[in-house]
């Protein structure tokens, strides 16, 4: 973890895994609560700027369920005190389609207080492979 002061890293950490482990109880209030009022999502299925109601549907109308995940080469750091990036390596126990299938992915989020409130702006991931190999002639 790169942050100055370990326990400000551990903070975020412990935010980013609450934020999965509410996806993955279908804890759809907490999971939605711990996302700012418009947040940018990108992924292999595009970009979009959501906000929580969207987000929110987004969770109920899945067709994915996250059975467990686990963080691995965890990185942190701040752009000023209220600023926070974490990207980590994740590996995802699913449920898609009513098949289980596990991803290794990269992810990475950005936090900002608001108010005392942690809340995540920006959400990426990216599921793990060689993109040139698959596109290769």
């Amino acid at each position: 973890m790169n942050a100055a002061d370990p326990s400000r890293g551990s903070e975020i950490v412990e935010l980013e895994q609450r934020f999965w482990q509410a996806i993955a109880d279908n804890d759809i209030d907490a999971a939605s609560g711990l996302m700012a009022e418009r947040a940018i999502v990108a992924g292999a299925q595009g970009i979009a700027a959501i906000d929580r109601d969207a987000f929110a549907r987004m969770m109920r109308e899945g067709r994915w369920t996250l059975r467990g995940f686990e963080f691995d080469r965890v990185e942190v750091q701040f752009a000023g005190d209220d600023v926070a990036m974490i990207g980590y390596e994740v590996t995802e126990d699913l449920l898609i389609d009513g098949k289980p299938r596990t991803v290794v992915a990269y992810d990475a989020s950005v936090w900002r207080r608001d108010g005392g409130a942690w809340q995540c702006v920006l959400h990426t991931e990216s599921i793990k492979g060689d993109p040139f190999r698959a596109h290769a002639g």
